[in-house]
């Protein structure tokens, strides 16, 4: 029984660790593709405060959806693994 509890929370351990290991490298690949995007056109000033957290927020949120298609692919082809 504690063997099983273990092994749970071991489990549990790794994949929330994976889990925001594919997120925050998902915000840092939207931050990177995000660089060749010219804000210059959409606002006034992109060097000024406003701007940058504009590019900050556009980069997490882009991550974000990348990622969380990323972990539910993963965790549709485990479902995958119990269907047969």
């Amino acid at each position: 029984m504690a063997e099983n509890a273990l092994a749970s929370f071991s489990q549990t351990g790794i994949s929330g660790i994976l889990s925001m290991a594919i997120s925050l490298g998902c915000i840092i690949l939207a931050w990177w593709a995000l660089q060749n995007l010219k804000l210059d056109l959409f606002i006034r000033h992109p060097q000024s405060p406003q701007g940058k957290m504009l590019h900050v927020l556009l980069a997490i949120v882009l991550g974000h959806f990348v990622a969380n298609f990323i972990l539910e692919y993963i965790g549709w082809s485990q479902l995958l693994r119990l269907s047969f």
